[in-house]
């Protein structure tokens, strides 16, 4: 059977990119999971820095390895499979959330501030889950 899990494929090169994809990956959800902990800590000019400076970085590595693992990848993982595609749209959305609710209610103290951040994490949390399930499942396949 030719369906593989595209993590499996059997060159190193393959490997290599696909673990560095997986690290670009807890790089770039992992600070946003203690962001509300961190600012009830005062921490705001930190994680404000560690936010443009890491995060946001790592989800623009975390799409170029992608790609690299969809170009490398069998026929079967080329960019036509709706798997691929609603990954896609889902990192984009995580990019939107991230510069433009998370980055600006990090240094707002405001009641408002805290909802927004409160609210950008909350999606994170969501898009991290649904670009689990679709690396996982990988419907369309």
């Amino acid at each position: 059977m030719r369906a593989v899990l595209a993590i499996l494929l059997d060159t190193f090169a393959y490997r290599l990119m696909a673990f560095a994809h997986i690290a670009a990956a807890v790089v770039a959800f992992g600070p946003v999971l203690l962001y509300p902990q961190l600012r009830r800590a005062g921490a705001t000019a930190a994680i404000a820095a560690s936010h443009l400076r890491v995060t946001l970085p790592a989800l623009v590595v975390l799409w170029v390895l992608g790609m690299g693992l969809a170009g490398m990848s069998e026929d079967a993982y080329k960019m036509s499979q709706l798997w691929l595609a609603l990954s896609l749209v889902n990192w984009f959305a995580l990019v939107l959330v991230s510069w433009f609710l998370i980055r600006p209610a990090l240094t707002d103290d405001s009641d408002a501030g805290r909802a927004k951040l409160a609210a950008g994490v909350g999606v994170t949390h969501l898009g991290l889950v649904i670009g689990l399930a679709l690396m996982i499942w990988k419907p369309g396949l």
